[in-house]
């Protein structure tokens, strides 16, 4: 349903390749990318979404002739690691702006809206200011915001950082039902364990750019 083939991309001319040669299928399902932090984990999803443009390579998405506006517009859902949710909306008008840009009608909207902040236990905060929330309240609105378009794929980066074991498996269920029976793919960037239980498929990024060896010397790791 969806593929990188020959993925190459670096952050300036002479930088080093932070993708070289990367090349994955995704199927449907729940797909974790593990591994150290700088391995490109993050710039990948960047490069999927269509906020990175890949010096070289191609992703195919199905249904799609390239990673397009219409695909970012209807299909794809996208967490954030800063979560940017409009600091002067209410967590309710910030999901209804995401779902009015899709292009979904406004009974469906309010449907969706209610759905998913139930499902993540926001039903009574929907008329909160995102900064009268807690942090884990908010990673639950911001994955609420992504979820509302029912998209195809869905990309999460690193969704439940800080969060403790409840908020945690409470977003596990969620994606679980959200994937469910449904030709649906989830790309979770991340370094919990804790969500190794809902892959489907766990790719580890370590392969592909070794670990910074004088982090081990300061961590006194180091053989």
């Amino acid at each position: 349903m969806l593929s990188c083939q020959n993925i190459y991309y670096r952050y300036g001319r002479k930088a080093p390749w932070i993708l070289e040669d990367f090349s994955h299928e995704f199927d449907s399902g729940i797909h974790l990318i593990k591994g150290f932090s700088g391995c490109g984990k993050s710039t990948l999803l960047r490069v999927i979404g269509g906020y990175l443009k890949q010096q070289k390579g191609k992703v195919n998405i199905e249904g799609y002739r390239s990673n397009n506006t219409q695909f970012k517009k209807k299909d794809l859902g996208f967490v954030f690691q800063q979560m940017n949710l409009l600091p002067l909306a209410s967590i309710k008008r910030n999901l209804n702006l995401a779902a009015a840009l899709a292009g979904i009608p406004k009974s469906e909207r309010d449907a969706n809206t209610d759905k998913y902040l139930n499902l993540l236990g926001l039903g009574e905060f929907k008329k909160r200011m995102p900064k009268s929330m807690s942090g884990g309240q908010q990673q639950r609105a911001s994955i609420a915001r992504a979820l509302i378009k029912e998209p195809q794929v869905l990309l999460l980066d690193e969704p439940t950082s800080g969060l403790d074991d409840l908020n945690t498996e409470v977003i596990i269920n969620v994606l679980r039902k959200f994937i469910n029976g449904e030709n649906r793919i989830a790309i979770i960037c991340t370094h919990d364990s804790r969500l190794d239980k809902v892959a489907h498929d766990i790719l580890d990024f370590n392969r592909f750019l070794p670990m910074e060896g004088h982090l081990e010397a300061l961590a006194g790791t180091a053989r």
